[in-house]
């Protein structure tokens, strides 16, 4: 009996993959990741830049237009900047009239109220350009802080703590791991619980479930077999995009417990997308609904203690602690009890009806 009972699954999954075999959407979206995949290195590099646009080899050089009554204390801190030029106009519209005819990048003007120095920034709107500007401009105005700070130190009659110096990171290596990683690990289980309202939605669609009915199965054994052969291909997917990552000499400090992680997720989207679907019986509605509820559920996730993006990049990253593991556990234990839980749901119904 228990090796009849395995069976149907296991036959139903098998062609639920063949089938998702045959859809060259779903194949051609897949070459297209493992292209994008093969050359992660271009693309991480292109991707950091936007993320950070001084990742790319140093600051781009700009010429800045300063006036106002701090234009000693920012060309102090620019001298900090190689990329940075300063260049001291009388008046505040005399530096907008060197931005507004490209003399400069940026204009900056400066004002000292009460004793505090503000800063009003003038710069072109644009793309990419712009971008590095407010980047550098940002770094400049820090510097200025920092050197104040150190200035008027004197002033104050309590013990100032000494401030660490700031530690040079690697752009490249905090967007891999906080950024790409994580999304890479989210994406299939999000795309196969698309997928699991898809299949259990067509099968009512076009009335094909009545066929199932009348084989010796019952609808909990339709969902397992639709529903688990998905999931699975959710880590495979993801252990897929680990191996490229090796390849491109991204090192990823723990696989295992990852794709345990995108299995959890892929089992609880999976549940989520089965329920909908044999709750709407309709494609329409049912991805609807999946849609939302999948971005409240990702919304919700912001309450935990750790947020699951910060579960990923500390497992890739090697530095999980007792809280990631726990909540490691906890995401594989809901998971599973929210697909039993449909389960049980599906079963009553069936019975019901």
């Amino acid at each position: 009996m228990a090796a009849w009972g395995r069976r149907p699954r296991v036959r139903i999954a098998r062609r639920e993959i063949d089938s998702l075999g045959r859809e060259k959407t779903i194949v051609l979206a897949i070459l297209i990741q493992l292209f994008v995949a093969a050359f992660s290195s271009f693309l991480v590099v292109g991707l950091t830049t936007l993320y950070d646009p001084a990742s790319t080899g140093g600051e781009q050089a700009i010429e800045a237009a300063v006036s106002g009554d701090a234009v000693e204390e920012l060309q102090r801190a620019a001298r900090e900047h190689d990329a940075v030029a300063i260049s001291p106009y009388e008046s505040e519209s005399a530096a907008l009239g060197a931005l507004q005819g490209r003399v400069v990048d940026v204009a900056l003007h400066t004002d000292i109220v009460d004793g505090r120095i503000a800063v009003t920034a003038y710069i072109p709107e644009g793309s990419v350009g712009p971008t590095v500007y407010v980047a550098t401009v940002r770094d400049v105005l820090e510097t200025l802080e920092r050197q104040e700070r150190i200035v008027r130190s004197d002033a104050i009659e309590q013990q100032v703590l000494e401030v660490p110096q700031p530690v040079e990171s690697n752009q490249y290596y905090s967007f891999v791991y906080t950024v790409l990683v994580p999304l890479l690990m989210f994406l299939p289980p999000f795309i196969m619980g698309s997928v699991v309202v898809d299949t259990l939605s067509e099968e009512f669609e076009r009335a094909t479930i009545e066929l199932l009915d009348v084989a010796p199965i019952d609808r909990r054994t339709i969902l397992d077999g639709k529903t688990l052969g998905l999931v699975a291909l959710a880590p495979l997917q993801a252990a897929a995009w680990l191996a490229l990552f090796a390849v491109n000499g991204i090192s990823v400090a723990r696989p295992v417990a990852l794709l345990a992680l995108v299995t959890g997720v892929a089992l609880a989207l999976g549940a989520l997308g089965g329920g909908l679907a044999l709750a709407f019986r309709r494609r329409r509605p049912a991805q609807l609904l999946y849609s939302i509820l999948g971005l409240a559920l990702l919304a919700a996730t912001a309450a935990l203690p750790e947020h699951p993006v910060n579960t990923v990049a500390k497992l890739g990253v090697g530095s999980a602690t007792v809280g990631t593991w726990v909540h490691l556990l906890v995401i594989v234990a809901g998971a599973t009890v929210a697909y039993l839980v449909v389960r049980w749901w599906v079963g009553r119904a069936s019975v019901t009806a």
